[in-house]
């Protein structure tokens, strides 16, 4: 601390001293500050972890028990699915397994196939019967197992001694023991409901039913390659339309070799205009990929032409260039900036951002439902003149924020998607937001709790596959399951050009309200 003793007499010397003290008090100053907003961020990351905590710790022995169990569910699954497309003089040698019989104690329904008419088809005598062919499948109605038999009579000709018998119906699987609900109760407990297959085993077993996991991982496998057109179809649908949702979320997947896991991608793309009063059926394709590299959505896209309504991921920034598809940005994505700084600590700036924009989402509120072009008119009658005072509040804050304080990166977020984020004023068909995708995520963050990763590359691209299919289904009020067990009932004899009957919204009449 200076004394007077120590200041000079000189004028200019004061002026210099003071200069000097000025520079130090600046340079301190601008410490403190960088420090405020340091801890201001630290503290912010603490929150996050603290809301990101969830559940018990699982004991190491656990988790690699269940490592490997999910692994062998899916290389099982895959040697089913390839065998399926493989010919039959191609595959290798299978060792025979004993197949248990059903359980006794289990209920049996008998379904009788008769040879059509009374006559003899070579000679037209008349047929006696000769005896019958009988064949066991296990079946699960809703709630409880059954066995199913399948009786075809063998009838003789009394005249010329010819056999004749109704041929034996198609199974989903050939050969396979599981009928067609029994096989959609699997794939939905599995993927809508979470259970892995080894845990699906436990559960039969207190039925007095032995389903080892192994041949439930075949049947997955036998069942997702069966059900692959139908998944094409889906893909198609939705690429048709004319605006898409899209997002994509973390799945943890073994890397083969050293036993650790990988980040892989599910992604996945929505078709679903029924908030602007259309009434073209939704529809949900995931697609599953090893990384999240930006080519991957630009190859998922590339027959896509509309408006695509996504997060700022820069992956998907080539796709906007040469103007064929269109960015709309979300505005959940931006208020959940400002909401995260809120929840950590409040303050009038957020509560002011969260304020202008849940004004916008009250009158999005308003017009859910109505046509296009009345939606556009609202939102440029209402909407507008919000959007452009809040552009003018956001740019005005930010001058009198640090730069690199964690509310002016959440403002700093708006700004940089500001033309997208207006771009729903001018197209009633866009929403406000993505959360039709974030919808359609969902089911996989719940799941992702449950079986932890998937066994391999095969499995996160299995897991796609049959997300599509329940996603579809639950978007057009199918209940799964019961659309599932109907289209493997029949799949198997149907033309595959003519995959589209199977689509929901082509067979919802035949099946139970979700």
């Amino acid at each position: 601390m200076l004394n007077l003793a120590d200041l000079p007499n000189d004028i200019d010397a004061l002026k210099a001293l003071l200069l000097a003290q000025q520079q130090v008090v600046a340079g301190l100053t601008e410490q403190l500050n960088t420090r405020a907003v340091e801890i201001e961020h630290l503290k912010l990351q603490i929150a996050k972890l603290r809301r990101m905590q969830f559940g018990r710790k699982s004991e190491k022995l656990d988790h690699q028990i269940e490592q490997l169990e999910l692994q062998l569910e899916d290389l099982q699954a895959d040697e089913s699915e390839a065998a399926r497309e493989m010919p039959a003089a191609d595959q290798a040698p299978r060792k025979k397994s004993v197949r248990r019989p059903l359980p006794d104690h289990l209920p049996r329904d008998e379904k009788m196939y008769a040879p059509p008419g009374e006559a003899c088809p070579a000679c037209g005598g008349g047929l006696h019967h000769l005896g019958e062919d009988a064949a066991e499948q296990l079946e699960w109605i809703p709630g409880s197992f059954r066995v199913i038999r399948h009786v075809r009579p063998k009838l003789a000709c009394k005249c010329c001694d010819t056999i004749v018998q109704a041929p034996a119906p198609s199974r989903p699987i050939a050969r396979g023991i599981a009928g067609p609900g029994l096989l959609a109760h699997v794939l939905v407990a599995k993927f809508a409901d979470h259970l892995p297959l080894y845990r699906q085993s436990v559960i039969y077993a207190r039925e007095g039913v032995e389903l080892e996991r192994a041949l439930l991982a075949n049947w997955v496998g036998a069942a997702s390659a069966l059900l692959r057109p139908l998944v094409e179809a889906i893909r198609r649908h939705v690429l048709a339309g004319t605006k898409l949702h899209a997002d994509d979320t973390p799945i943890p997947v073994l890397a083969p070799g050293n036993g650790k896991t990988k980040t892989a991608r599910l992604w996945t793309y929505v078709r679903d205009d029924s908030a602007c009063g259309d009434t073209t059926p939704a529809a949900v394709w995931f697609a599953y990929t090893p990384d999240r590299k930006g080519i991957h959505p630009q190859t998922h896209l590339v027959t896509f032409k509309g408006v695509l309504q996504a997060d700022a991921y820069a992956g998907f920034n080539a796709l906007y260039v040469d103007g064929t598809i269109e960015e709309a940005a979300c505005w959940a994505h931006a208020r959940r900036k400002f909401h995260d700084l809120h929840a950590a600590k409040p303050s009038a700036i957020t509560t002011e951002a969260l304020r202008r924009i849940a004004e916008l989402y009250v009158i999005e509120a308003e017009i859910r439902g109505k046509p296009p072009h009345e939606r556009q008119q609202v939102r440029q009658q209402r909407s507008q003149a919000l959007l452009d005072d809040f552009g003018n509040w956001l740019r005005a804050t930010l001058e009198k924020l640090s730069r690199k304080s964690d509310t002016a990166a959440a403002i700093q977020y708006a700004l940089n998607l500001w033309p997208a984020l207006l771009r729903y004023c001018d197209d009633g068909i866009i929403e406000i937001d993505n959360s039709a995708a974030e919808r359609a995520l969902r089911g996989v963050a719940i799941g992702r709790r449950n079986y932890l990763f998937a066994g391999a590359d095969s499995g996160g691209e299995r897991a796609a596959a049959v997300y599509s299919l329940i996603g579809t289904a639950k978007l057009n009020g199918v209940d799964p399951e019961a659309w599932l067990r109907h289209v493997l009932a029949n799949i198997a004899d149907h033309p595959v050009n003519q995959v589209d009957d199977f689509l929901p919204w082509n067979c919802a009449a035949q099946l139970p309200s979700a």
